[in-house]
């Protein structure tokens, strides 16, 4: 199941699904809410869960897969140090993979495997050039 289909999707759509997955309540719930249980429904059925969002790094070293521009908000996703610096992600990347829902006393999703980067399997996308690092090619005149 992806995130970003289920927040795009009307109410209607969301009830429906809801009522598929036995969730207890869903016509009555706004629809955050709604998503939110139909994604944890999802994971308790031993499902997965895909998102994507531009990547955020903060000054420590974590970033955030932000799903409305660069604003900070509910529904970004924690992307690990260590899966930072494992694909050599930067700030601006495009970031796809499955998540896990919080744990006990934490706030955001968690990125548990990086599947995409920028379009690109991770692993060619680790090995793609810094920008400061290229030549430059003037035409000939």
């Amino acid at each position: 199941m992806n995130i970003n289909e289920l927040k795009s999707k009307n109410i209607k759509e969301l009830v429906q699904i809801g009522g598929d997955l036995e969730v207890s309540d869903a016509r009555e719930m706004r629809k955050d809410d709604l998503v939110e249980r139909i994604l944890q429904r999802q994971v308790e059925r031993g499902g997965q869960v895909y998102a994507t969002g531009i990547l955020d790094i903060v000054d420590e070293g974590f970033g955030f897969m932000r799903r409305r521009g660069l604003m900070p908000s509910v529904d970004d996703i924690y992307v690990s140090s260590s899966q930072v610096r494992r694909f050599g992600l930067r700030a601006g990347d495009r970031v796809g993979g499955v998540t896990r829902s919080p744990k006990d006393g934490e706030k955001y999703w968690g990125l548990l495997r990086v599947e995409s980067v920028n379009g690109v399997d991770p692993e060619t996308a680790k090995r793609r050039p810094h920008f400061e690092t290229l030549t430059p090619i003037h035409p000939i005149e």
